[in-house]
């Protein structure tokens, strides 16, 4: 009988420490984009989503050449934009015309990775790199 209840001690145990790993498991990385290529676009701030995992920026716009669209631009979480000291949750808003740098997605959607984002009516310029924002050089 105390051999059953070590079995299910045990048991139980490595499907608690299971499930408690999965969470960080479900995170997805950023090889979705194309990290070596930049797609420019312009266009107009439609809507800003200031959420955790990621924060979005929805610009209506085009790239040179092609039609106008909504592009979905991803960034990393408000609280790192935030720590790096140079993003506010207002630094941009639905109506401002801006200039985009991005990381294409990979299979080609209207989306990528924010490189950086120009305000062209105030020049106010802010990346997504916050390794640069903070000073660190990569070499």
């Amino acid at each position: 009988m105390k051999t059953a209840l070590k079995q299910t001690l045990c048991m139980s145990a490595l499907l608690g420490l299971g499930a408690a790993a999965y969470p960080v498991s479900a995170h997805h990385s950023t090889t979705m984009f194309a990290h070596d290529k930049v797609v420019s676009i312009s266009g107009v701030v439609k809507e800003v989503h200031w959420t955790n995992p990621h924060v979005a920026i929805y610009v209506e716009g085009a790239a040179k050449g092609d039609k106008p669209a909504t592009w979905v631009l991803e960034m990393t979480s408000p609280g790192n934009l935030m720590r790096a000291g140079t993003w506010k949750r207002n630094s941009f808003k639905p109506g401002d015309k801006v200039d985009v740098d991005m990381a294409p997605l990979r299979e080609g959607g209207k989306g990528g990775a924010l490189k950086k984002i120009t305000n062209t009516e105030s020049g106010m310029s802010l990346n997504a790199n916050l390794r640069e924002q903070e000073g660190v050089v990569e070499k």
